[in-house]
């Protein structure tokens, strides 16, 4: 991501999908304002090594990245993914319900130095990806806006730029599409997305509100001229939808349940750290999912402004009525649910649980049981379950892992890279480069043409060794090949002989392969 990855540049949110009844039209049209999206199929390629959300139906995989969306109908078998036509744009959140395939993108812009995100529409598909209906990014007008709720007419800050205003996640009730946007708050469409309606929220300062409740606050996560407080609860993060008429919605200051979603005016309560019992670990809810096999909600919470708050799970089987910790000090981004198994990706593994986050365990190596390539990273962000398959999706690529029943990380394991092709059958490129040892690990591509004998070394600018990082190792067809036919990849992790990281500065590597002339390629290490 220089496409952008959220995860790492600041706050990563992935939707979980629950499919539920839901009426569509079978088919669409595209008026001269959609934007047309076209497909490219490859048997082993998805779009990005940023996996960002996963949504498993049947046999039929949806996953969103860094780099649009891919899509596979077979169980990962083969692969065609959308790129170009997403003007090579980020997926910040999907849905699939009822045949129908949504995405909301999103990119990033500069402002004062930093950088910062901006949401750019929705689109959906309901044929596959044959075609798409392009959605503008729902804004306000520039005045001032009233909002009827109940009895009451309240002020809303308006949101008129996509500007800070990435849609987070989706999710669906019978007659409406919702979507948790960062500044525009809650929203909903009752006709596929042509309008949008506000949800109002609870404030802050009250736990629950109902229309019949005299009420007087702004409805607005930022401080205005009309506006003299800003309300975390009206950020958005996630949405989970429970049945037809409820639905739970984090936001960074709880989360807050309707029971009747679909009314005029919904009505909330509002769980967080403060007002439970057994509370929160953290009120900046990240991700919602319900469970309906064990009828539990479960929000992966992060840390919030309050000294007393941290990283952890919370999850409900009685309705939110009570909240169980689990998981405590790990950034958790999703859930996915494998039978009676819950899996939580997050900064330090996927952790799987069988005993209700009584304990938790993680899968250990990751290794492609044909290329013997592992996936590389502790940090993942999203997951699914399918047809006896388990999929997790990280900052480095896909995995697959076919179970074989006898324990939740047990089986065969399959992983999906993505790379730029060689230009021959001598080149070499490394990446990503510049190269931070501390976030990421360098990839360097080499072309073998078949099975040889491999060494790859760090020279530094006086071309001394740094590293030996393999010496004759056996490489090609398929050891550590990712694309035919002999892209072949290996690792360094920015250590010199000793296992002291390597400071800042150009160094080279030689990749030597066989009988064939040496390969050189430089890599630049800033911390």
């Amino acid at each position: 991501m220089k496409t952008i990855y959220f995860s790492i540049a600041a706050f990563l949110i992935f939707s979980f999908a629950e499919t539920f009844a839901q009426v569509f039209p079978d088919s669409y049209s595209l008026n001269q304002q959609n934007k047309k999206m076209s497909k490219v199929s490859s048997p082993q390629s998805i779009s990005s090594n940023g996996i960002n959300d996963i949504i498993t139906c049947g046999d039929t995989i949806w996953v969103g990245t860094n780099n649009g969306v891919s899509l596979s109908t077979d169980n990962g078998n083969t692969w065609t993914s959308f790129t170009k036509e997403f003007n090579n744009l980020s997926v910040s959140a999907i849905g699939y319900y009822k045949g129908v395939f949504w995405a909301a993108l999103a990119n990033s812009f500069i402002i004062d130095g930093r950088e910062d995100f901006k949401g750019d529409g929705l689109t959906f598909t309901s044929d596959l990806g044959k075609s798409w209906t392009y959605i503008p990014q729902p804004k306000d007008s520039t005045v001032d806006t009233l909002v009827v709720y109940g009895i009451d007419t309240l002020y809303t800050y308006p949101h008129p730029t996509d500007e800070e205003d990435v849609v987070w996640d989706i999710a669906f009730t019978p007659h409406a599409i919702w979507i948790a946007a960062w500044g525009a708050g809650l929203r909903r469409s009752f006709d596929m997305g042509k309008t949008w309606q506000r949800v109002v929220l609870p404030p802050d300062y009250l736990d629950s509100i109902n229309p019949y409740d005299t009420l007087d606050f702004c409805l607005s996560p930022y401080i205005s001229p009309r506006c003299k407080t800003g309300n975390s609860n009206h950020q958005l993060c996630s949405i989970a939808v429970v049945n037809d008429s409820t639905l739970y919605v984090g936001t960074i200051n709880g989360i807050d349940k309707t029971t009747n979603a679909e009314s005029l005016y919904p009505s909330w309560v509002k769980f967080n750290h403060q007002n439970q019992w057994n509370s929160f670990p953290g009120d900046w809810v990240m991700q919602l999912a319900y469970d309906r096999l064990n009828n539990t909600i479960w929000a992966a919470c992060w840390q919030g402004p309050d000294e007393t708050e941290k990283y952890g799970v919370s999850f409900s089987t009685d309705g939110g009525a009570s909240w169980h910790a689990t998981l405590l000090g790990q950034k958790v981004y999703n859930f996915a649910f494998k039978n009676s198994e819950v899996i939580a990706p997050s900064d330090n593994g996927a952790f799987g649980t069988e005993d209700n986050g009584l304990t938790w365990i993680l899968p250990g190596t990751i290794q492609d049981e044909h290329s013997k390539l592992n996936l590389s990273t502790d940090a993942f962000y999203s997951a699914g379950f399918s047809n006896n398959y388990t999929w997790l999706g990280s900052g480095e690529g896909l995995a697959r892992l076919q179970n074989n029943g006898s324990g939740m990380w047990q089986g065969t394991w399959k992983v999906y890279f993505v790379s730029q092709p060689l230009s021959s059958n001598t080149d070499t490129y490394a990446y990503p480069n510049p190269f931070n040892p501390r976030t990421d690990i360098l990839k360097i591509k080499y072309s073998t043409n078949g099975s040889e004998q491999v060494t790859i070394r760090i020279l530094n600018f006086s071309m001394q060794i740094v590293k030996t990082i393999i010496e004759n190792a056996n490489r090609g067809n398929p050891t550590h090949v990712i694309d035919s036919p002999s892209g072949t990849i290996d690792y360094w992790d920015g250590t010199d002989q000793a296992g002291n990281m390597v400071p800042n500065g150009v160094y080279f590597y030689r990749v030597d392969v066989g009988l064939q002339k040496p390969a050189y390629g430089k890599i630049l290490v800033v911390y």
